[in-house]
């Protein structure tokens, strides 16, 4: 029989070697110094092999308690391999008991965990807070059992009733990917969210976004906005939006290091050139062509942006987002809190956030044309990111009008923000 102290001495060779024991133990010593307990043993004329763990997690005094137990299974007849599958079968049935008992929320939670360090913070933010209000009311509770197509279905046509069709659908693909995520770790055997989506409303065809296209009507958006009691955040982030004609994500996302050069107290000395810079990565969240995806966007700043921003500061400074969210301040803006706001004053069918887009580039061109500034259709283009297929082209492009958007951004600026209070003064406003 082997020692402990053989068995610590043993160190690898040219080739795998056993040192037997007794009962017909042994150990296997792999030429890589992997040292593991092995066992010979006949069954029905068939040799087999038991393998009992590596040295020393399993001890000599361990293994030869393993072999014992094996032998006493050979002398009932029982293989002692198939004695382990029953217990691994066993523990199982075990853990699939535990899983039928767990929530889709706490399964939901653990898949959001998992996949939100490759989303960017806005989009994360969305999905978990899309569940929180839709999702998780009716479903939270429930275990994954207790789960079907209709329970399912009947929780999005909720939000089908309310006219949110595109958001019913996404949260179908979340919730079906929840479920496959409970069916590759064993808590789930079906998708119920999967048979549902045929089910649904269909999509209605995508037309133009409701957008005021008129200079003077365009104001009147913002004057109804800002005298409203909303939240000082949510105004600041509208009148931004307007400012920039960004996409309406690329403001609630953005975060304090996004800007370049820009003059946080009022009193430099020199000119300033301030800019937003905006990554590739939070460019990809919201882009819908291909070829955009590939570059940053740079967005340069009207004194004006620059005076929201500075008011901004001193609401949310402290943190990381510009514009958080009026519970937590580590999400962002809810992504309805601009076009909700837009609804409550009026404008709701005739403007959206995304309308600030083609208010932008309606009129900017149409100025353009009565100046006979043809060429700057192109530089309104980059301001909006649509890109030119050649992309070394897009690339030198945007270096290239630098300049020339910088100025049309003020004279957009100058034009938009005429009679506004200033962006100190929304700060007073209490939110209703």
């Amino acid at each position: 029989m082997l020692t402990d102290a053989q068995v610590r001495a043993a160190k690898p060779r040219d080739k795998a070697y056993k040192m037997a024991d007794s009962g017909g133990l042994y150990l296997y010593v792999a030429k890589t110094g992997l040292r593991s307990w092995r066992m010979k043993f006949q069954f029905q004329n068939k040799e087999k092999l038991l393998t009992f763990g590596p040295y020393p997690e399993v001890s000599i005094t361990a293994a030869r308690d393993k072999r014992d137990e094996a032998r006493r299974l050979l002398r009932e007849n029982i293989d002692p391999s198939g004695a382990r599958q029953r217990a691994r079968a066993e523990k199982e049935e075990i853990r699939v008991a535990k899983a039928k008992e767990m929530t889709f929320e706490k399964v939901a939670r653990d898949w959001h965990a998992l996949q939100s360090p490759r989303w960017a913070p806005v989009h994360a933010a969305d999905v978990i807070t899309s569940m929180e209000r839709d999702v998780f009311p009716d479903l939270g509770k429930l275990t994954l059992r207790e789960i079907e197509p209709p329970t399912v279905l009947a929780t999005l046509r909720k939000v089908e009733a309310r006219n949110a069709i595109e958001t019913a659908r996404r949260l179908r693909q979340r919730i079906s990917a929840v479920f496959a995520y409970a069916m590759s770790e064993g808590f789930a055997a079906t998708d119920p969210a999967a048979v549902v989506m045929r089910a649904l409303k269909p999509l209605p065809k995508k037309g133009k976004q409701p957008a005021i296209v008129k200079l003077d009507q365009v104001r009147k958006v913002l004057v109804a906005a800002e005298g409203s009691g909303a939240s000082p955040v949510t105004k600041l982030a509208s009148r931004l939006l307007a400012l920039t004609g960004v996409r309406p994500a690329v403001v609630r996302g953005v975060t304090w290091d996004e800007f370049e050069d820009v003059d946080w107290t009022g009193e430099a000395i020199g000119p300033r050139r301030p800019i937003w810079r905006i990554p590739a990565a939070r460019m990809k969240l919201v882009l819908d062509r291909k070829d955009e995806e590939a570059f940053e966007h740079i967005v340069p700043l009207s004194w004006q942006a620059v005076e929201v921003l500075r008011e901004t500061r001193r609401l949310s400074g402290r943190g990381k987002l510009v514009f958080p969210g009026h519970r937590h301040a580590h999400r962002p803006l809810s992504e309805n809190a601009i076009g909700y706001l837009y609804n409550r004053v009026g404008f709701h069918g005739r403007h959206v956030p995304h309308g600030w887009r083609a208010a932008f580039s309606t009129i900017m061109n149409e100025r353009a044309e009565r100046a006979g500034s043809r060429h700057d259709r192109a530089v309104i283009d980059l301001m909006l990111a649509h890109m030119p297929k050649d992309k070394v082209e897009a690339a030198y492009n945007r270096a290239a009008y630098l300049t020339r958007r910088r100025e049309l951004a003020q004279e957009w600026a100058d034009m938009l923000i005429v009679d506004l209070m200033p962006p100190a003064d929304l700060l007073l406003r209490i939110e209703e």
